[in-house]
């Protein structure tokens, strides 16, 4: 339905937030500057959708994060995501 593909593509958002997490720890303040989102062709009804988040920039204020999503077993991208996000500066411990 059109309310799983929704809740699907903005599944992403948690996504993103654990690579970054992953990447340089916990976040204390990140703000969302850009979100652009491809609607590139329908995902299959009868499948799961899946992601692929990849960070390309992680600066000392500037995340830029993408995801490709894609209906499970599918080669073809149902969408693509990209987000900035402007965070407060991090502590190297």
């Amino acid at each position: 339905s059109s309310l799983y593909w929704i809740c699907s593509l903005f599944g992403f958002f948690r996504d993103d937030y654990v690579a970054i997490i992953g990447c340089i720890g916990e976040v204390a303040m990140a703000v969302t500057t850009s979100l652009n989102i491809n609607f590139l062709r329908k995902p299959a009804s009868d499948r799961d959708i899946l992601g692929k988040c990849r960070l390309l920039k992680v600066g000392k204020k500037l995340i830029i994060g993408e995801v490709s999503l894609y209906s499970e077993g599918k080669e073809e991208c149902v969408a693509h995501v990209t987000r900035h996000l402007l965070c407060a500066p991090w502590s190297d411990h």
